[in-house]
């Protein structure tokens, strides 16, 4: 078992002792962090979507993104935001950033932010990844799904420490 998929069943795993559902928003990613949520145990009780949103326009048509750059913050918890309207969620975690590898809007290759939005509360990291294109998308989904996971267990009571 990888560790995406490890931690994809470690979310399914809190969000159903939780009662909550989750969804995903990614550009960056293109949908690694959906496809391991949606391969998990009973993915079909607690997971209800995902919207790949590559483009800026996408992420700004369909999950409301302001206009702007979208290697920030604000847009990384915009899409989160975005995710949980649509589809409905409890909980929505998004990746946004730089794969390579070339530079974009200023920033470097490996410039990931990824967010949640959840009963919780909202959290937004900034991560500087090293590796190829695929080796950084591999290493955000993971993240992303590491900051869902600590979103659920909160709410959960669980520690997954």
């Amino acid at each position: 078992m990888t560790r995406t998929q490890d931690l994809a069943s470690r979310v399914g795993a809190s969000a159903r002792r939780s009662g909550l559902t989750v969804g995903t928003a990614e550009s960056l990613t293109g949908g690694t962090v959906a496809t391991a949520l949606a391969a998990a145990p009973q993915a079909s009780e607690w997971f209800q979507g995902s919207v790949v949103a590559y483009s800026p326009r996408v992420k700004q048509d369909v999950l409301g993104v302001t206009p702007g750059p979208v290697l920030t913050e604000r847009c990384a918890l915009e899409m989160a935001r975005g995710a949980a309207r649509l589809l409905e969620v409890d909980a929505a975690v998004s990746a946004t950033g730089v794969g390579g590898p070339d530079p974009e809007e200023g920033e470097p290759p490996g410039t990931v932010w990824v967010a949640v939005v959840a009963p919780a509360g909202e959290t937004c990291h900034r991560l500087a990844l090293r590796g190829s294109p695929a080796e950084v998308v591999e290493l955000a989904a993971e993240h992303a799904l590491e900051l869902l996971l600590g979103s659920l267990a909160v709410e959960d009571g669980f520690s997954e420490e």
